[in-house]
């Protein structure tokens, strides 16, 4: 297998990238977020119906704030990402072989082996590459021939990588 395609300097592209990567990266914070409130809220409700008066009520509600700027953190950081990351747009190119991933970007480049790839996550844009627990790279599906999606998707299907959404 040899895939190779480039990527335009588009200003929009690291951007969805940045955002991309956040939203994996920072997925639990919203999880957390969501039981703390939860927590926090039957906490209210049991002060308030117990009689523990207004002893009580600090603790949960600092639970609540507490859970619900958690849960802000993930839509705050993409936008922030999204704001940013428009200044790095430059021409760049992925070279996909049997034994690795080849990126470049500007001047930069770099590269991931698959035998260090432990998982590949599917995405409606992206195929978002793990080394170890930690997303390292993404590869953009629309970019590429759809003839060569269909050729990485059967190769991370064969290597079982693939994960679906």
């Amino acid at each position: 297998m040899h895939i190779r395609f480039d990527v335009p300097a588009d200003p929009a592209y690291p951007a969805r990238v940045a955002a991309t990567l956040a939203g994996v990266r920072l997925r639990r914070y919203s999880y957390v977020g969501a039981v703390l409130v939860v927590v926090g809220a039957i906490g209210l409700a049991l002060a308030r119906g117990l009689g523990w008066g207004e002893r009580a009520s600090p603790l949960w509600m600092a639970l609540v704030v507490g859970g619900v700027l958690s849960m802000l953190y993930l839509p705050w950081v993409r936008s922030r990402a999204l704001r940013r990351s428009g200044s790095y747009a430059v021409e760049g190119a992925y070279e996909i072989t049997d034994h690795n991933i080849m990126m470049r970007s500007g001047s930069e480049s770099g590269g991931i082996a698959w035998d260090g790839v432990a998982q590949v996550q599917d995405t409606p844009d992206f195929w978002i590459v793990y080394v170890g627990r930690m997303p390292a790279t993404v590869i953009p599906r629309w970019l590429m021939p759809a003839e060569d999606a269909e050729t990485l998707r059967g190769f991370l299907a064969d290597r079982g990588l693939l994960r679906a959404r």
